[in-house]
């Protein structure tokens, strides 16, 4: 069986690397350790510790990333030390999915140490760290660890299920070619999800400054709009009730979009409004949500339909919506619910109706950056899914 899985070799390859990929357990590639448990005492100062949200949280792991510290004697750091290239594995988990997660440290000049859930594999034989992180996270090499871990509520894996994990590799030259390039597309995806958190941050701080009327937009003839108005939520805004059951959707197929709490359900044949409107989730799981929702749509009987009155701009009421506390409006115990009649008595700040549509404009054009931004992460997210399946047996 061995000889004949030798002849394996991944789907999409650089041109001058055409030997078949050899195939080995984990035992033949790391010495295996689990890590310290101390006194509660002893956390919170010291040397820098490795847990388990270091492995979830990072694309790698080095010294500066590391969240937790602990108070060890000269000999325990010894015996724990995390150097680099080292790789850490995920002893337990509440899911078999999760289990047995890896990661890489690459800091060459600090150290650190390790905790009790995380399992060390230090290096036996040499390896391009980073190629190795990458393997042990594709399919097969998941499937290999996941399936082999044992438990029932909580599931585990040790040092003798990891040793006998079979995985395929390469030559070091080529695993330096194949870490090199995905580590330029995961830094991509750093790029853009550090773009996205600032995008949004600006977002938040902008509406911040705008509904606080620190910042004022002026007409097209550079004069100061009027003062903001205390209306109630009733005063911009009316309410439509959906008949809409959840057992007709079973019955129905169609043309018109449908939508339930979280979102987007299915195709129906008949629709509610004309022209775009907001949702609100009024009872159940996320009683309180909005969203907007495309015109010739349909919501459940679950979702209350806004629409907004001739004085106010629909995209803006939403903005307005986002910042009304719902809970403060629910009813119920078992299941919460919200009724139109009570949060439309929530005061709000109105602007004149042109200062509303440029306010509107704005963080709309704010929003679909950053949901542009979203896009541009999901399609580099799929593209590195699609290589580590081409790129690896």
């Amino acid at each position: 069986m061995e000889t004949a899985l030798k002849s394996i070799a991944p789907k999409l390859r650089y041109p001058k690397f055409g030997e078949p990929w050899e195939v080995l357990k984990l035992g033949k590639l790391f010495e295996f350790k689990n890590g310290l448990n101390s006194d509660k005492a002893k956390y919170g100062s010291g040397e820098k510790f490795i847990n388990v949200l270091d492995i979830i949280n990072n694309s790698f792991i080095t010294y500066e990333n590391i969240i937790g510290s602990v108070e060890v004697t000269e000999t325990e750091f010894e015996k724990n030390e995390v150097t680099y290239g080292d790789i850490l594995f995920q002893r337990s988990s509440e899911t078999r999915e999760e289990v047995g997660q890896t990661n890489v440290y690459l800091d060459r000049e600090r150290n650190a140490v390790f905790g009790g859930f995380v399992i060390r594999g230090k290096k036996k034989v040499d390896y391009d760290p980073m190629f190795i992180n990458y393997l042990l996270g594709t399919w097969l090499a998941r499937k290999e660890i996941t399936t082999k871990s044992g438990g029932s509520t909580r599931y585990n894996v040790g040092q003798e299920t990891l040793r006998n994990v079979t995985i395929f590799t390469t030559s070091i030259p080529e695993q330096q070619k194949i870490a090199g390039f995905l580590s330029l597309v995961d830094k991509k995806i750093q790029q853009l999800t550090r773009k996205k958190e600032l995008l949004e941050q600006y977002k938040k701080g902008v509406m911040q400054k705008l509904f606080s009327r620190e910042t004022r937009f002026k007409d097209e003839k550079g004069k100061d709009y009027p003062e903001w108005e205390e209306k109630r939520l009733g005063d911009v805004s009316k309410k439509k009730s959906s008949s809409i059951a959840a057992n007709a959707l079973e019955e129905s197929n169609g043309e018109y979009p449908v939508y339930g709490a979280s979102g987007y359900i299915k195709d129906i044949v008949f629709f509610t409004e004309e022209n775009e409107y907001i949702g609100i989730v009024k009872d159940g799981a996320g009683v309180g949500r909005n969203f907007i929702c495309a015109a010739k749509t349909s919501v459940l009987g679950t979702l209350d339909v806004i629409t907004a009155k001739k004085s106010c701009n629909l995209y803006f009421l939403f903005l307005l919506l986002q910042r009304v506390k719902f809970s403060k409006y629910i009813n119920g115990s078992t299941i919460p619910h919200i009724y139109f009649k009570d949060y439309s008595k929530e005061m709000v700040i109105v602007p004149y109706t042109d200062e509303q549509e440029q306010i509107a404009d704005f963080i709309s054009h704010l929003g679909e950056k950053i949901e542009k931004t979203g896009q541009q992460m999901g399609k580099t997210q799929s593209f590195k899914k699609g290589l580590l399946q081409q790129m690896f047996v």
